[in-house]
This record gives structure tokens, C-alpha cells and sequence, in this order.
């Protein structure tokens, strides 16, 4: 082959390289841990977002469930310090403040500077947890300590991604880096909905296996709290807690009646249905929160 023939078919090939190579996505940058304390993960290209402005409240306004709030902290502040710590599975009823009690934690773990590394809180969302190892492989190296925190963790008839989640936890050969930590909130203890496990019982050869099965997910969190309906004087004290802390001017005989309307109305009672309450109230009164 003449030389001419062979330069323009190197040039050629050294121009389908380099198209190529455009076309290829690039790796995604090492996370910077010092722009933002949460974060939340994007899976599709796998990166981790910076949250400049988190949506929390403040511990102290958490009512009601002070037990299930104190073994959270001393879970979450012996993580914190280096200390071993165990996985966390906040479930029971709606709008008690499970996923806003994680929050709450975190910022007052950083503000009580009990941290021996920075504590990072990232958020995965529910349809991004099989790819909860290559998220650990992202952190297992950084000199920070990090929360995964998902809120309303289930699982479905047909979703299997279930077993990635068991592999994270306690599973796999590395098993779980010894700086990350993993927080769920969920309706359902077993993270599964109760007919899918009854009709696991009622149609495989080994009933008792196929439930283990299913059920042993809960099992990787060492520490299951339990939120329950809260009390109308429980309700009362959250409202009355928002009022004070915001400083909302009104009589307390007319707070009163005004918020057990507002939880009749609503047909329950919960930390949601107090804040509810003192939106509208705030409106009224004509105060920002």
C-alpha cells in the first residue's frame, strides 16, 4: 500500500477516535463535600447535587415523640464521633415527623460539634436504590461521614430492587464502608404491603422461606422506631410549640378551639396537620414563617 494511502487512512482512523470520543460522556467530577452539608443523588448521570437551603425545622419543635427523638440523636452522635452506630428504619404513621426528625438530627449534630469528620446527610430517592453501590463506591474514600437518608422506603408486587438494598446494607463482600450510615422512613415496618407477603405465604412450596425472604429487609436496620398516632394533648403541644416559636399573637382559648376544628376537619391529628394549622394561621395573622 502506497504511504500516501496509509496517512490519510491513519488520519482517517485518528478523526473517528476522536469523534468518538466526544460522544462518550464524561466522568463526573469528584464531589466538592465543603460546598453544602446535604446533598442529593442523581443517579442517571451519577453525581452528587448540593443543597443550598434545606427544608427543616428545628428539633426542639418536634413533639410527641421525644423516646423514638433521643435514641435517633445518640444513634446518629455515636456515628458521628466514629463510634459504631447501626442503620435506622423510622415507619408507622403518617406525618409524626419521621423524615423531618432525620433532618432535624443532623443539623444538630453539626451544631453541637460532636462530629469528629464532617456529617454529610445525601438523599436517594426511592427509585434510585440499586445503584446504592455505586453511590457507597463514591463516598467510601471521602473524609467525611455521611448519612443516606430515603424517605417513604417500599417496596412493590413486582419490584425487586429490594435485594440491591439487602446487598448494601449488611451484605456483599465489602459490606457497608465504615463512614456511611442508611436512614428510611416507611409507612410499613417490613417495607413490603402486607398482602404481598400473605400471598407469598399462600402460594410458594416453602411458605416460611419466601416470607424470610421478603421480611429479612427490616432486618438489616438494627434499630426499628416506631411512630404512632399522636394524642389530641400531643397535638395541642405542637401547635402551641409553632406559636412560641414563631410568635404568633393569639388568645390561648381561641388557639385552642380553633386547631381541634382544623384536625376535625382534617380527620386527623399529626405534626403535618399542627404545621398545616400554623401556615393558615400565619396567613391570617398576616406573618411570614
Amino acid at each position: 500500500m502506497p504511504d500516501n494511502s496509509i496517512e490519510a487512512l491513519s488520519e482517517k482512523l485518528d478523526r473517528l477516535i476522536a469523534a468518538v470520543e466526544r460522544l462518550a460522556p464524561a466522568s463526573p467530577a469528584s464531589p466538592d463535600f465543603e460546598t453544602a452539608d446535604c446533598f442529593v443523588w442523581q443517579a442517571e448521570p451519577g453525581y452528587l447535587e448540593p443543597v443550598a437551603r434545606v427544608n427543616r425545622v428545628d428539633i426542639d419543635l418536634i413533639r410527641g415523640v421525644d423516646r423514638v427523638r433521643d435514641i435517633l440523636f445518640d444513634n446518629t452522635a455515636r456515628f458521628a464521633s466514629g463510634f459504631a452506630a447501626n442503620n435506622v428504619l423510622l415507619w408507622g404513621a403518617r406525618g409524626m415527623g419521621k423524615s423531618s426528625l432525620v433532618k432535624a438530627v443532623h443539623a444538630a449534630i453539626n451544631a453541637s460539634g460532636k462530629a469528629s469528620a464532617p456529617l454529610k446527610l445525601i438523599e436517594i430517592h426511592r427509585e434510585d436504590i440499586d445503584t446504592l453501590p455505586k453511590l457507597m463506591n463514591l463516598l467510601k474514600a471521602a473524609p467525611c461521614r455521611f448519612i443516606l437518608f430515603c424517605d417513604d422506603l417500599s417496596f412493590d408486587h413486582d419490584d425487586t430492587s429490594y435485594k440491591s438494598l439487602k446487598a448494601a446494607l449488611e451484605g456483599g463482600v465489602e459490606g457497608r464502608p465504615a463512614n456511611v450510615i442508611f436512614y428510611a422512613t416507611s409507612n410499613r415496618r417490613h417495607l413490603l404491603p402486607r398482602d404481598m407477603i400473605d400471598n407469598e405465604r399462600s402460594t410458594a412450596i416453602n411458605p416460611s422461606e419466601a416470607v424470610e425472604e421478603k421480611v429479612s429487609l427490616s432486618d438489616r436496620f438494627g434499630l426499628w422506631l416506631g411512630f404512632h398516632k399522636c394524642s389530641q394533648d400531643d397535638y395541642l403541644d405542637m401547635v402551641e410549640g409553632y406559636v412560641r416559636h414563631y410568635g404568633l399573637e393569639i388568645e390561648a382559648g381561641q388557639l385552642r378551639a380553633e386547631a381541634l376544628e382544623w384536625a376535625t376537619t382534617r380527620g386527623s391529628r399529626s405534626g403535618r396537620v399542627a404545621w398545616q394549622f400554623i401556615q393558615d394561621l400565619a396567613g391570617r395573622l398576616g406573618k411570614p414563617l
